[in-house]
């Protein structure tokens, strides 16, 4: 399988193509495209053979549609020679020492030196040492607003927003639905705090993916008559210390590693 749209269809073919929406997918071609962008998992469909399933665990290629490329993580690396790193660690609230600059990600460090080498003691994924590039090399290093808003309310947000509802906030909603541990975890290993509840949201919680970029889920309940919710939030500065496309692969980055966190524990959504 080459492509998105063959993978799609070949899974598409397995399917009873009833649309029965029982996935939680409108159609069963949209079922097949998410089990290739890496949001649905076989398993979840109510009609597809456990032999079939098993046929193809491990042999479908997904392609996560967020996965920023690589030649560009290696040209932010070479403008960092031309960086002060001394300079650029005052501004970004990290600490300059023996020719490094760090940052706290996620409450572990992350640094750079003046060649653009990145160590850290997280696993470095493109969808986190881009954000970070560019949020040394680019940023303006403004003191938090302390507003919280939707992306969709930051520069060039809005059009932005479907997706980022699709790829973050509602993958991140079914992990909170049925993976009970999900805000203990973001507490527990990424340093995240629970916060007065914002929103009349029944949890909040803050997360530090950035010094000055952070990040605040907000999960409600479902009610009687009315399905759970969550949401995803910036600070209104989010757009000047970041670019907004580095804010998008923040929140699309941090869903897809819980999701794999919560599968470790028994969750398949």
């Amino acid at each position: 399988m080459k492509s998105n749209s063959k993978n799609t269809l070949e899974i598409y073919k397995l399917l009873d193509k009833s649309n029965c929406r029982k996935c939680g997918e409108k159609t069963c071609l949209a079922f097949a495209g998410a089990v290739v962008l890496d949001q649905r998992q076989l398993q979840e469909c109510p009609t597809l053979p456990q032999h079939i399933i098993d046929q193809l665990t491990g042999r479908i290629e997904t392609h996560p549609p967020y996965e920023p490329g690589l030649k560009y993580l290696e040209k932010l690396k070479s403008e960092v020679v031309h960086l002060d790193l001394a300079v650029a660690a005052d501004k970004c609230g990290g600490i300059f020492s023996g020719a490094r600059l760090t940052l706290k990600v996620l409450g572990k460090d992350f640094s750079v030196d003046s060649q653009g080498n990145l160590t850290a003691d997280i696993h470095i994924n493109p969808w986190i040492a881009i954000p970070f590039l560019n949020y040394i090399l680019h940023g303006e290093g403004l003191p938090l607003a302390n507003e919280w808003v939707s992306l969709r309310e930051l520069q060039d947000g809005r059009e932005r927003y479907p997706l980022f509802q699709r790829q973050c906030e509602e993958p991140l909603q079914r992990v909170a639905d049925r993976y009970t541990e999900l805000f203990d975890d973001l507490i527990k290993l990424f340093s995240g705090r629970q916060v007065e509840r914002h929103f009349d949201s029944d949890i909040s919680v803050v997360l530090h993916p950035l010094p000055k970029v952070p990040i605040m889920i907000c999960y409600w309940r479902p009610e009687e008559g009315m399905e759970s919710s969550l949401k995803v939030f910036f600070d209104a500065t989010a757009d000047r210390n970041l670019d907004t496309d580095s804010v998008f692969t923040l929140g699309v980055g941090l869903a897809h590693m819980l999701k794999k966190i919560a599968r470790r524990h028994g969750f398949s959504g």
